[in-house]
């Protein structure tokens, strides 16, 4: 009993450094765009279509994932596609043309969304395997992961060393990482007598309501990450500085509402805790459109982040537990959540074209309230 619960003990914390191993990916890929259009000689528009490739990229490979999930050990699996991820990091850095950087943020956004399924799908595993609920610390890694690699980004740059070589040496220190935490990972392939899933399988009937919640979220969090500066900065007329503090306010909300999840899951429930953050995200989106002082908006903004935070964990762990294929069904669930992401931005950017900024963001009140009054399909 005593080296199952150790064991148990190291699985979780192995799956919360994969966790930050690949949000520290996608932190210093973020931070180092600038160098990548400079590099390439790209503008806005030219960056805009490249940036929707990792997107691109990740929608294509989900759906392939559920047959990797069934077919293959799953501590092999994350440790391949994770270290697979790390290395593709030094893909953005290389090319020098714009055709041939979409071609690259493709593969890279593939490695990105099948890491993500496995070691997902590792997760619930192991909240199965603890009987309570342990994913909202597991995706709150992958927040710190992802500010950790933004900071040493901004460090680098400051430091005037070029993307390859900050790349490069990010991808050694990660790759450490992996090989050290997968040999927690716990192994596990499904019962031999289970059918095998699709090679390229679209979401169930099962899990469509619950991707439409993790649809909810992650459009709130997109939409926040690329226009929550610009809405303090434009908007409201304030400072480059101001503008950027708000990002960091609301990445620093969601990472700390993810580590203090788990209690209030174990506490009230996945449906009662989607229904108290559906209202605490909508009454912050609400403080976003409503109010003109700044602290007031930067507040709504942290009460979004705090609100969409445990949302994606759950509903990734809901998908896990409805079918007999927990691989397929994550993959399904993060192929509609991820796909708004994709499309949050340009959605967010056309209605306030045609309108207003501030009444795009009453977009996000409506799925919000979606979001709250929804809860109950994560019952099960």
């Amino acid at each position: 009993m005593i080296n199952l619960e150790a064991g148990l003990r190291r699985a979780r914390v192995s799956t919360s450094a994969v966790f930050a191993a690949h949000g520290a990916v996608t932190g210093t890929f973020a931070a180092r765009v600038p160098w990548i259009a400079d590099h390439v000689g790209v503008g806005p528009g030219g960056l805009g279509i490249a940036l929707l490739m990792p997107g691109v990229g990740a929608l294509l490979a989900m759906p392939l994932s559920g047959r990797l999930v069934h077919r293959f050990d799953l501590r092999s699996l994350v440790r391949v596609l994770m270290l697979g991820w790390c290395v593709a990091l030094l893909l953005p850095a290389l090319p020098t043309t714009l055709w041939l950087l979409c071609v690259t943020l493709v593969v890279y956004g593939a490695a990105a969304g099948l890491a993500d399924v496995a070691m997902n799908a590792h997760a619930v595993l192991v909240e199965e395997r603890y009987g309570r609920s342990v994913m909202s610390g597991f995706h709150g890694w992958w927040s710190l992961g992802g500010l950790g690699g933004s900071a040493v980004a901004v460090f680098a740059a400051r430091e005037g060393l070029g993307a390859p070589a900050h790349f490069a040496i990010t991808v050694g220190v990660l790759v450490a990482v992996v090989l050290v935490a997968s040999l927690g990972i716990l192994p596990h392939r499904p019962e031999p007598s289970l059918e095998e899933p699709p090679a390229f399988a679209l979401p169930s009937r099962a899990v469509l309501p619950i991707g439409l919640i993790g649809l909810c979220a992650v459009f709130a969090e997109g939409a926040s990450l690329d226009w929550s500066a610009v809405y303090v900065r434009d908007l409201l007329n304030h400072p480059a500085a101001t503008a950027a503090a708000t990002v960091s306010i609301f990445s620093v909300c969601m990472a700390a509402a993810r580590f203090g999840g788990d209690r209030v899951v174990q506490r009230f429930g996945a449906v009662n805790t989607v229904r108290i953050s559906g209202v605490c995200a909508t009454v912050g989106a609400l403080m976003v459109v409503l109010f003109e002082p700044v602290v007031l908006v930067i507040t709504g903004f942290g009460l979004l982040g705090v609100g969409i935070a445990v949302v994606v964990p759950l509903v990734f762990a809901a998908a896990g537990r409805s079918s007999e294929h927990p691989g397929r069904s994550i993959a399904g669930v993060a192929g509609i959540a991820y796909g708004s992401g994709l499309v949050a931005p340009g959605i967010i950017g056309g209605i306030a074209h045609v309108s207003s900024l501030t009444v795009s963001f009453c977009v996000i009140v409506g799925l919000m309230v979606v979001m709250t009054l929804g809860a109950s399909v994560l019952r099960r």
